[in-house]
């Protein structure tokens, strides 16, 4: 087991015990050796908990409150023991090299501190919709430059399932801030990890990611939710890590754009976007604002 160090994949379900059972035994047929597969049920209703059960002592259940994406990451983050954890919605499913080709990365790689890669979406039986036709190219990036000094993201990261971060990295996010609402999960993960470290973008769909009519962004264009995700993600990365602030900034005038486009910001999130305002000078706001009503005048720039 030395040579195969523990990777950790952590499942994250609320009411999807209809595709549970097909992400649990992608994580549990992976070629690596040395896997532990956690499945974190964030308060289901339906019959995940009878899904779960079935598995005994095949996986680590955790099994809690319905709190929210975020909180299930961070809980089955603290029950992880992995050198390398591995993120899976619950109805998504795994590639059965998935785990074996990253480590390979991330071994080939020490510096690099995650690794996202492409994913297959299909419907809810399976049957491809879109793939990328550029398979496996391995190409190492490091954001935080460009991250820090122009706030801006060169590629667009994909979803909670094509997410592979090392131990270390994680321990610096996480945990995050917890929440009921549409969650900044995946967003805030991505974005805080490429502006921390190093890490590589391959080109190979090791995941197919499950497009159906409960899924809460894929491929629906809304851009009301797009703006909630960015505003929320400036705010809890901007207070976690203030000298990301460009960043944020920039993440916070295309969420606030966005907002203007679709009749304002929505009522719950209000208070948020009046903290985040309260903490910049006057002339970051004016600035702030500036940008933010030429994106909105100007909307193919936001």
């Amino acid at each position: 087991m030395n040579n195969n160090p523990l990777a950790s994949i952590i499942i994250n379900n609320y009411n999807y015990g209809h595709f549970l059972g097909h992400a649990i035994d992608s994580a549990l047929n992976q070629d690596y050796p040395n896997v532990e597969v956690i499945v974190v049920d964030d308060g289901s209703t339906d019959q995940s908990h009878e899904v779960i059960q079935g598995y005994g002592d095949r996986i680590i259940p955790i099994l809690k409150e319905n709190g929210g994406q975020a909180s299930a990451f961070n809980a089955g983050f603290a029950k992880s023991r992995g050198t390398a954890i591995f993120l899976l919605d619950a109805d998504d499913r795994f590639s059965l090299n998935k785990v074996s080709t990253v480590m390979q990365i991330f071994a080939a790689h020490p510096s690099s501190d995650w690794c996202f890669h492409t994913l297959k979406l299909v419907n809810k039986n399976y049957e491809t919709l879109f793939e990328s036709l550029r398979k496996g190219k391995v190409r190492e990036c490091d954001f935080r430059g460009s991250i820090r000094s122009r706030g801006k993201v060169p590629i667009d990261p994909p979803a909670t399932s094509g997410l592979c971060f090392q131990r270390d990295v994680l321990n610096q996010i996480l945990p995050m801030p917890e929440g009921k609402h549409i969650s900044i999960g995946d967003h805030y993960l991505k974005f805080s990890a490429m502006a921390l470290s190093k890490g590589i973008f391959l080109e190979q769909n090791l995941a197919q990611q499950v497009v159906h009519g409960n899924n809460a962004y894929t491929l629906k264009g809304d851009v009301q939710m797009k703006a909630r995700i960015l505003v929320m993600a400036a705010y809890w990365i901007k207070f976690k890590f203030p000298d990301l602030s460009t960043f944020t900034n920039n993440l916070f005038v295309r969420g606030i754009s966005a907002y203007w486009r679709t009749g304002g910001v929505s009522p719950d999130l209000r208070d948020l976007v009046d903290r985040y305002l309260s903490s910049l000078s006057r002339l970051e706001k004016l600035k702030l604002n500036t940008r933010a009503m030429y994106r909105y005048l100007v909307p193919k720039q936001g």
